[in-house]
């Protein structure tokens, strides 16, 4: 069984028919999933999607993009929201240099403090980076020993795999590795030790092919589990079986092969 380690399935593109991405996302064997937030509203959801629906974990945070909502109250509000059973991480935190939509020092900071929260309540971070690895990394490493660490839709250069694995960190797969013209992740995906691997969707985001363009949704997530099975050679049920323990192992939850 898959564990989708990140799908948005609070965001409005899915009110329409949520019952039914469940529904799809089970016949395709996607039986767990995170759904992370990227802002206050979003957390606020995430938590209620998780207490709502027995197969959801919650991560809550504020993604490098929206951190002018980063305050003393609402850092307060996600060390409350934090404290339900059905949070398991903060993020997606970290920083973004392409959109760049505040200044790096100021991404900084926000990012300092949520990892400072994710410490003092014993829980992983799941990072967002977007042309940011050095920096990001340079920022992690001091929070190695402190914190597990997922690196979210992994899209760094070789050497920042090799510094990620040198701290133990995670790294999320998903769409963009079915991607044809995604040679180097798939390099990478051929070379990381599968113990420090889970997958993802991202959803309703970076759909895989040959869904690439349009709206993902958690049960394309058997097709970025497929391409990733043939990249390293294993069958399918051992991929799905390694990368749930991973995710498992990852955010505290139970693992269940037979779930």
């Amino acid at each position: 069984m898959l564990f989708d380690t990140h799908c948005h399935l609070d965001v409005e593109s899915f009110d329409s028919d949520r019952a039914s991405v469940f529904e799809r996302a089970y016949a395709a064997h996607v039986t767990r999933f995170l759904n992370p937030a990227y802002d206050i509203a979003s957390s606020r959801r995430a938590v209620t999607m998780a207490t709502t629906h027995p197969d959801v974990t919650a991560a809550v945070g504020i993604h490098p993009n929206d951190i002018g909502e980063l305050n003393a109250t609402s850092l307060a509000e996600l060390h409350s929201l934090a404290q339900s059973n059905r949070v398991a991480a903060i993020g997606e935190i970290g920083l973004d240099y392409y959109w760049n939509k505040f200044p790096k020092e100021v991404q900084s900071t926000a990012f300092i403090q949520q990892l400072e929260l994710a410490v003092r309540l014993g829980l992983p971070v799941i990072i967002h980076c977007r042309d940011a690895y050095d920096d990001t990394l340079d920022i992690l490493g001091q929070y190695a020993s402190r914190v597990k660490v997922l690196l979210h839709s992994f899209a760094g250069a070789p050497r920042h795999a090799e510094r990620a694995l040198t701290f133990g960190f995670y790294f999320g797969i998903g769409g963009p590795v079915t991607f044809k013209n995604a040679t180097t992740l798939r390099a990478i995906v051929s070379q990381i030790p599968l113990e420090r691997m889970v997958l993802e969707t991202d959803a309703p985001y970076l759909a895989p092919h040959p869904h690439r363009g349009k709206r993902n949704e958690p049960a394309y997530l058997l097709l970025t589990a497929t391409r990733v099975s043939e990249i390293r050679g294993i069958g399918l049920d051992e991929l799905a079986d390694i990368t749930t323990a991973n995710a498992c192992a990852l955010f505290g939850l139970t693992y269940n092969m037979a779930a």
